[in-house]
């Protein structure tokens, strides 16, 4: 008989899940189960990357997660006598419906219920109960917790409650050894033999293999704070890792009922997810029938204010060529949002930065004055930025000062909806550097013994190092672990949690904006307004988006980066520094690209306050090539990637720009092309 994993947390249950998601794919499909459950600790972090990779990889994805329940009212924050604040209990999505009920919930439970975790209650469940599965999870659970304390009235009361409630409730009996575990599934058996609800068996997996258990151990450590040699700390069972259906079978005998439960759950779940672009409508003003027609009116207006009128013949070629192209892929609504939040920052005096990425090869762009860079003088492509043949979300990053990004959120939040915008989550990992430090600091080292190691592990940009690849390419690092027991232990666990997520952050300048509440396309969560630069007073969190930039992507969600830079700060306060000393100050649209003292001066290496170009890396360069006109500042910016400086490029750059080494073309046609670079 098969079995399928109902209760499993993968790292997304941060610093306490131990699982990769691909590790538990790989692993359900070496036991030829049809199916598989993640459910992460009240979130649905790993819920798009996880059904897509389970997709591919021809295994059933099942979407869930372990909720906490309060025992009241979510938004009671009072803690009565010893009550526990919460419950645990697994909730699963049989299809489409339970899928969307699950993002209300989990959403609604950070919103609504947050204290000391994301709460739903009773009330939640019931309004969303629709398409979810329910099992009552680990001693934690309320049933567990009543039954453990011989209080069967309770256990009867809130079994017969989810019953009544959920179609598809069932009880969890577990199968490893931890203290009690074994007594409470004799009394889970008796409570579903008495009330007619059928059991499901499950293992509450934290790690993927029984070897794992001392990894997962300092990981927990790490997340709780605590030196793994302490002996008043929390510790699991070393049975909670992912089991086969042989090894779960065992525990128990002549129920076989439990493991078929498990493929009956498996076989009627099932969710269809397809990308579907979700771009809101943009308000219309009066007299404007459609979002096409106000584009392009707007498009011909700026063109005309930046190249005159009438307009150039590959001026007017080139604007009707992309704007045919935008309309026809649907991308109207989103350069108008853009263009709004742009102007509106102008208007109330908000330094915006003039551009940078693809963008800069849209004229429709430049024309609505979201790029100040002329893509013809440039000669720059639209079809970087967005290719008829290959249709994408176009992408489009803002620059604004450092200082005021918070208000253009703001205005945004405003225009769409407070419940409409939010920012985007992150996830810090832990690197070989901070696994050595963390894995370190549990096990006793002092903090300069980890400092030390780390330092021997090289991280750059262009040149870092796995634990693994520096044990075997760093002989520092390798003697201590061949020569050194303690370090060899303590490099052993940096291996295994290396890269495993740490914890969760705001992304420094995603934000996303839905056509509706942000919780009927993505799930979301809170995270501290500290550093997001878009807390308004008073607030202490905003809203995120429980999927990353990546997921949000493939959900196809509208974001953008509103990025916040020091530069346009200090650039805004020296203008107005200048115009209040002297009456006036240099107008930047109109500053030559040609100033020959400029280069002098980036040639001598003084670019300190130069964006982009005050790292030792940007200055040398600059010297070595002797730039002296613009393109040369643009080809290193372009040559300051990991892929060009392993390859050496930067270099050959230098030496063909002073003209020690000739310039060859593969084939002489490409000369035109790359004569510039």
């Amino acid at each position: 008989m098969s079995f399928v994993h109902l209760h499993c947390h993968s790292e997304y249950s941060l610093l306490d899940g131990a699982n990769r998601i691909d590790d538990l794919i790989h692993r359900a499909l070496e036991f030829e189960q049809p199916a598989l459950a993640i459910t992460d600790h009240g979130n649905l972090h790993a819920a798009w990357e996880f059904q897509e990779k389970a997709n591919k990889a021809g295994i059933k994805p099942i979407i869930g997660m372990e909720a906490y329940v309060a025992p009241g009212d979510r938004r009671n924050r009072d803690r009565e006598g010893n009550r526990k604040p919460y419950y645990h209990l697994i909730l699963l999505a049989k299809n489409t419906v339970g899928y969307k009920n699950l993002v209300k919930l989990s959403s609604l439970s950070y919103t609504e219920g947050f204290y000391s975790r994301p709460r739903v209650d009773r009330e939640l469940l019931a309004k969303y109960r629709e398409g979810i599965v329910v099992s009552s999870a680990c001693m934690a659970g309320e049933i567990a917790t009543h039954l453990l304390s011989d209080n069967w009235a309770a256990a009867r009361e809130a079994a017969s409650w989810y019953a009544n409630t959920f179609p598809d409730y069932y009880l969890e009996v577990q199968a490893h050894d931890s203290e009690n575990q074994e007594e409470l599934n004799r009394r889970v058996f008796r409570l579903a033999e008495e009330l007619g609800i059928p059991v499901v068996a499950t293992n509450d997996a934290h790690f993927l293999r029984a070897e794992d258990h001392e990894a997962h151990d300092v990981l927990l450590c790490i997340g709780l704070g605590k030196d793994h040699a302490a002996t008043d700390r929390m510790r699991y069972n070393e049975g909670l890792y992912f089991k086969n259906a042989g090894e779960i079978a065992a525990s128990f005998p002549g129920r076989s009922d439990v493991l078929e439960n498990t493929l009956r759950i498996g076989d009627e779940a099932g969710i269809e997810f397809s990308k579907k672009y979700q771009v809101p409508a943009f308000p219309l003003p009066a007299g404007a029938r459609s979002e096409n027609e106000l584009l392009l009116a707007l498009a011909e207006k700026g063109a005309i204010e930046r190249y005159g009128d009438p307009l150039p013949a590959n001026v007017r070629e080139r604007l009707d060529y992309e704007l045919g192209v935008i309309t026809k892929t649907g991308y109207s609504g989103y350069f108008l949002i853009v263009e709004d939040f742009i102007r509106a920052a102008r208007e109330k005096g908000i330094p915006v930065g003039p551009g940078r990425g693809s963008v800069t090869g849209s004229l429709v762009a430049y024309a609505l004055r979201i790029s100040d860079i002329d893509p013809l003088r440039f000669d720059l492509l639209f079809e970087r930025f967005l290719n008829p043949e290959r249709v994408s979300m176009p992408d489009i990053d803002v620059d604004f000062c450092m200082e005021r990004r918070g208000e253009v959120i703001d205005y945004v939040r405003e225009k769409y909806g407070r419940d409409s915008v939010g920012q985007i989550i992150t996830f810090g990992t832990l690197k070989s550097r901070a696994a050595v430090k963390d894995v370190g600091r549990t096990l006793g080292f002092t903090p300069g013994e980890t400092d030390a190691l780390a330092k021997l592990i090289p991280n750059h940009p262009n040149f870092s190092l796995t634990v693994r690849e520096a044990i075997d390419r760093v002989p520092e690092v390798g003697k201590l672990y061949r020569e050194d027991e303690r370090y060899r232990e303590l490099l052993d666990f940096a291996m295994a949690l290396e890269g495993l997520s740490r914890h969760a952050g705001v992304h420094a300048a995603g934000v996303v904006i839905a056509p509706g509440p942000l919780d009927d396309y993505v799930p979301i969560c809170t995270q501290s307004s500290k550093g997001s630069g878009a807390g308004q007073a008073g607030e202490d969190t905003v809203v995120v988006t429980q999927y990353d930039m990546n997921a949000l992507e493939h959900v196809g969600m509208l974001k953008m980066d509103f990025l916040g830079l020091t530069t346009l700060t200090v650039i805004d306060d020296t203008l107005k520094s200048i115009r209040a000393r002297t009456g006036s100050a240099p107008d930047l649209d109109s500053l030559p690209l040609e100033d020959d003292a400029t280069y002098r001066m980036l040639r001598a290496g003084k670019t300190a306050g130069v964006f982009q170009f005050e790292s030792p890396l940007a200055t040398d360069m600059v010297r070595s090539m002797r730039a002296d006109r613009f393109d040369d500042l643009v080809a290193s910016n372009a040559l300051m990637r990991p892929g060009p400086l392993d390859a050496g490029m930067h270099k050959v750059y230098c030496r063909r720009k002073r003209g020690e080494e000739p310039v060859a073309y593969l084939l002489p046609e490409l000369s035109d092309i790359l004569r510039d670079t």
